[in-house]
């Protein structure tokens, strides 16, 4: 695999990290919409780690889903289950961050925090695997 592809695969999972910290970080505080913000970012950032391998991005947060889950998820190259942590993800994050009277929990954003940090796992065990 073209050594370029392995670094921009790995620098935005280290940016998934990233989100990963800041969504622990604001869970810990009580900022729990920022947290469930971090938290998707974290997933985000995670499948263009992986859409990076195929050589593919988008501006776009839809085209970054669809191509992941077209690519890894329908072909069973990954857990058909990761597609319900992005949607619930994807969910969590536009509620908190556009719902004007939406009040984010605590148990809601210490699920998404574990299902990030789960997904972002899964991903860097696929790109050990794939990267050696």
């Amino acid at each position: 695999m073209e050594g370029s592809l392995k670094e921009l695969a790995g620098y935005r999972l280290e940016r998934a990290k990233e989100m990963l910290s800041a969504a622990e970080s604001n869970l810990e505080i009580g900022q729990y919409k920022t947290s469930l913000n971090r938290s998707y970012y974290a997933v985000f950032h995670a499948m263009r780690s992986a859409n990076a391998l195929k050589e593919y991005d988008s501006s776009k947060h839809s085209g970054v889903i669809a191509y992941f889950t077209k690519e890894y998820l329908k072909t069973e190259i990954l857990d058909r289950g990761l597609a319900v942590i992005i949607k619930d993800s994807s969910l969590c994050r536009e509620k908190s961050d556009y719902d004007d009277f939406y009040v984010a929990g605590k148990v809601e954003a210490e699920e998404q925090f574990k299902n990030a940090k789960y997904f972002v796992q899964k991903i860097e065990d696929y790109i050990n695997i794939v990267n050696r």
